[in-house]
């Protein structure tokens, strides 16, 4: 016979969430019972009190967030600030419309639910989000050998690089405020960041594990529910309230913080649409449309009970790794502009800013891997302004013999000393980018002595 949960346990819980104005995660709600629950017993309890319907879970950054069901959530996504910043994505005029449709309050955008239509009407090799130019280009830019290699060959060689990027890049995404030095000293030497929650660990080591399934050379990796559910399943684990939900097909409604979009519902309904996506990808030729076709209807069906933009933006490097292309990291990419992006494909159906989010994100991440920097026009501006200041900064990394840790500190402290708020976190962002590409053929520019730049190597871990 099941162990029966203590009613008043579930009550101290409903109460501490009713506590809180705004969707609350669950290290904050354990944080207001009078008594302390394991990890998991939380979880087990608040997904029972989801599925019994007195309280509502929201996909929101990090994790998950819980709200009484009956109670308005507020939380908006970080694309909804009032101000407008330049984040140095390109856009075109038809993704400023949607970036101006999606910045209005919730109140005054109009609620939208799941549309068949928008799966049902795409033709594979037919239909196209992504125009022969730009595929075209694309290809250019990622384009790794003349030769005919075996699936994977490329990214096994930049696998150490990638692993530290997209696992950092993907997380940042979701709101994670692990720095690109922090997530390389977890990555490479298991050492967890000082004030970090236990969520944000998990979910680096998470994409670390779910990356480095995508380098394997199996022929079962592609668009197929063994590639795409394990890709979900060691995302999401020790991350969702039911541990058997990962990997699994959701059997209950979701809803979306800070949006207006009502994910499909009838578990029947989701798995069809789900197998008709894997059906449409696989049919897909080109391998840029294939990764775009799925980063726009992944997180649109929601096919999973959360992690579903996480599990789409690794599915788009699926095909670029098959045929050798450069992969796609998300390096530089604005939290703001993707979350944005993405709101005008759940509530408009249009995917044109997401596809410009997605053609710069390219671009940048083959600048990354590959020399191909003549190819991207004129130097980033942001860079150009800051360009003293940074060699500064990394100068006196290397001359001070700072490791990781040392350095992510320091970085911190050099980037809050910039008298606009707006650049602090970019300025950092790219300080960190350029420590962990230094090698020895470009050290000299930051005015770097060799004996300098070897002492330092040594205490860089």
């Amino acid at each position: 016979m099941p162990k029966q949960v203590p009613k008043a346990e579930l009550a101290a819980i409903l109460k501490a969430v009713a506590g809180f104005l705004q969707p609350a995660s669950l290290e904050k709600i354990a944080g207001k019972l009078p008594r302390s629950l394991a990890r998991r017993t939380l979880q087990r309890r608040l997904a029972q009190l989801v599925s019994d319907k007195q309280l509502v879970a929201l996909s929101s950054g990090a994790g998950q967030r819980y709200h009484s069901a009956g109670a308005t959530a507020v939380t908006e996504p970080p694309s909804l600030a009032a101000k407008d910043l330049d984040t140095g994505v390109r856009l075109s005029a038809a993704a400023k419309e949607i970036k101006r449709l999606v910045s209005r309050p919730s109140a005054r955008r109009k609620p939208a639910g799941y549309d068949l239509s928008f799966l049902d009407g795409y033709r594979p090799n037919v239909s196209a989000y992504l125009s022969p130019a730009l595929r075209r280009k694309l290809a250019a830019l990622g384009r790794t050998t003349g030769e005919a290699l075996p699936a994977g060959t490329h990214l096994r060689k930049v696998m150490d690089r990638l692993l530290i990027d997209l696992s950092w890049n993907s997380s940042r995404l979701e709101g994670n405020t692990y720095s690109l030095l922090e997530t390389q000293r977890l990555l490479e030497q298991g050492e967890n960041a000082e004030g970090k929650g236990a969520e944000e660990t998990q979910m680096i080591l998470n994409h670390k594990a779910a990356i480095e399934l995508l380098a394997d050379p199996a022929a079962e990796i592609g668009f197929n529910r063994y590639t795409l559910c394990n890709l979900h399943a060691m995302l999401a684990e020790n991350l969702l309230p039911d541990p058997a939900a990962g990997g699994r097909l959701r059997t209950h409604a979701v809803a979306i913080a800070g949006s207006v979009f009502h994910p499909l519902e009838v578990p029947l309904a989701i798995e069809e649409c789900f197998d008709q996506i894997l059906a449409t990808a696989s049919a897909i030729e080109d391998a840029f449309e294939q990764a775009f076709f799925a980063m726009v209807q992944l997180p649109y069906l929601q096919p999973f009970e959360d992690v579903n933009k996480r599990v789409s933006r690794l599915a788009a490097n699926i095909p670029l790794v098959q045929r050798n292309l450069g992969p796609l990291s998300f390096v530089d990419v604005p939290q703001s502009e993707y979350t944005s992006a993405i709101l005008g494909v759940y509530e408009l159906k249009r995917v044109d800013y997401l596809r410009d989010v997605f053609e710069w994100a390219y671009e940048r991440s083959c600048a990354r891997y590959s020399a191909v920097h003549q190819s991207l026009g004129e130097p980033d501006a942001f860079g150009l302004r800051h360009r003293e200041r940074l060699k500064e900064v990394v100068g006196a990394v290397v001359r001070d013999g700072m490791d990781k840790k040392a350095a992510a500190a320091f970085v911190r402290r050099e980037a809050q000393k910039l008298p606009d708020a707006n650049d602090r976190k970019r300025f950092a962002e790219m300080a960190e980018t350029e420590l962990t590409s230094l090698h020895e053929g470009n050290f000299a520019r930051y005015r770097l002595r060799p004996a300098e730049f070897a002492a330092w190597r040594k205490t860089w871990r």
